[in-house]
């Protein structure tokens, strides 16, 4: 059956017509709640690196199509623009559902109607129909570029797709580089990185994580210093002791404990001195005492601790390593810690280690910078977070009265809490990112997860609040979270998302 020019010519015209009302859908969608949609590109594993002008570009790509569409003189050039855009929404989505490392939610317009796979199709469905109409405007005789011979529209067809399958796979390509590596606070939030298991209620709030291994969590109490709580894995209470020194005349005003299993260390850095001993017992001896008094401590191995200590020259925060063992001693090294105009306060952070590479970490709280060092204080490297504070937002005054600097205006925090397993560091931060709605930070806090090895952003993910409560800490052990918030301790399971970036 031959269709007549006529009957040709009304054909094409309903596939204009579809896709004006396509185009007017998806662009008013888009624009009539713009912030939802542009943080949704925000959250593209494809498109995160331009966002805002993608945001800008295809609701305006939509409109001027249509325009084309309306009048008969360039029809032909808004069906082939219509086949184009297609083709890269097409891409666009086949990418997204085989080469990306999560699926995101949805884009707004008819995306938000359909899932992935059916929009695919539907795609499919609309790049046939672009097809379609400008052969059949082509053989109906009424448009001027009915001349062009089959050798040419094959040809402009195959530069069109070809192009705009490129432009897709390019900003790809890019915006991996960008987001991972040069990265300027665009999070990606990929759908159940962790899962919660359970929960159990302290009845304290005082708790703090002391350490934790394969079998179990050790909690240490800010009221009750010598105290340590033992849990397993399913958040039982397993066991609760004092820990004995065996030197108490000492004037103690805050020990802290740090577990190494099967180590641990009861330190104060007022004092200053260490003790040490075995979980076995929970008995410790005096292992070292004197020195650079020190502010944070964290177990190493057996016989050592890392600790922010305070130089004897210049008051200014430095990192150290003391020996417990036959040696006894202490090593520092000024040049870690990198003084901004304080030398306290500005290098205040998060003191780390990570036993599966055995390197010290060293987070700053007020500013997007960790530094990375072996146990010899030699340091292999220096990395930023994609938070965008290079310098401590501080305000320092001085109290003559008591001769103390103190803050005159609360500090801005950059990293909150943090916490390192093997290759990866977990920081929760305080910073929201571009594309980011008000109400993920006002129920959850927010935690950043980076490969050390290279030194690059991987994804993100959210805690929420209990009854109101905050996260206050957080520790990583395998492929188990767990978290104090307010009385609680939660367990959350670690998804593959994570675990498979692990360093074997």
């Amino acid at each position: 059956m031959t269709l007549s020019d006529r009957t040709k010519y009304y054909i094409a015209e309903t596939i204009c017509l579809l896709y004006i009302l396509l185009f007017i859908y998806a662009s008013a969608s888009k624009l009539m709640d713009f912030q939802h949609f542009r943080i949704q590109l925000g959250q593209s594993p494809l498109l995160s690196a331009f966002a805002e002008q993608i945001a800008v570009i295809v609701p305006v790509s939509e409109i001027i199509i249509c325009v084309l569409l309306l009048f008969p003189r360039y029809k032909a050039s808004g069906l082939f623009a219509a086949y184009g855009l297609m083709v890269m929404f097409t891409a666009y989505i086949f990418i997204i559902l085989n080469y990306t490392a999560f699926v995101p939610c949805s884009c707004g317009g008819v995306l938000e109607k359909l899932g992935w796979q059916s929009h695919l199709v539907f795609n499919l469905f609309f790049v046939f129909l672009a097809v379609l109409g400008i052969i059949l405007y082509k053989n109906s005789g009424t448009q001027k570029f009915h001349a062009v011979n089959n050798k040419k529209l094959t040809a402009l067809f195959s530069a069109i797709t070809i192009s705009s399958i490129s432009v897709v796979v390019v900003m790809f390509i890019f915006s991996e580089k960008i987001i991972h590596y040069h990265n300027r606070l665009t999070r990606r939030f990929p759908q159940t990185p962790i899962e919660k298991v359970n929960g159990k209620d302290l009845k304290l709030n005082s708790f703090y994580i002391a350490g934790a291994d394969s079998f179990h969590i050790f909690l240490g109490n800010s009221t009750a210093p010598l105290l340590i709580t033992t849990l397993n894995t399913h958040l039982t209470i397993t066991g609760q002791k004092m820990i004995e020194l065996n030197r108490k005349n000492l004037p103690f005003r805050g020990i802290r404990l740090s577990v190494r299993s099967p180590y641990f260390f009861a330190a104060d850095g007022s004092v200053p001195c260490v003790f040490r001993g075995r979980i076995e017992n929970w008995k410790a001896e005096l292992a070292y005492k004197g020195g650079e008094y020190f502010t944070t401590t964290q177990a190493l191995d057996s016989v050592s601790v890392a600790v922010v200590a305070n130089n004897s020259r210049t008051g200014d925060n430095v990192l150290g390593i003391i020996n417990v063992g036959e040696k006894k001693n202490t090593i520092l090294n000024p040049s870690i810690l990198q003084k901004q105009f304080d030398g306290v306060f500005d290098t205040d952070g998060h003191l780390l280690y990570s036993s599966g590479l055995d390197k010290i970490v060293y987070l700053y709280y007020y500013r997007n910078q960790f530094t990375i060092a072996d146990k010899g204080l030699k340091i292999i490297g220096r990395g930023t977070t994609i938070d965008t504070i290079s310098r401590a937002k501080l305000n320092i005054a001085k109290d003559k009265k008591h001769q103390q600097r103190k803050f005159s205006t609360p500090p801005l925090y950059v990293n909150k809490n943090s916490a390192v397993y093997k290759n990866l560091l977990f920081v929760n931060s305080a910073i929201p990112g571009r594309f980011e709605e008000d109400r993920i930070w006002e129920e959850a806090s927010i935690i950043d997860v980076y490969n050390l090895n290279d030194k690059s952003y991987l994804l993100s993910f959210c805690i929420y609040h209990l009854n109101g409560r905050k996260m206050k800490s957080f520790i990583v052990q395998n492929d188990n979270l767990y978290v104090l918030i307010g009385t609680q301790i939660i367990r959350y399971k670690i998804g593959t998302k994570i675990t498979s970036k692990y360093t074997k």
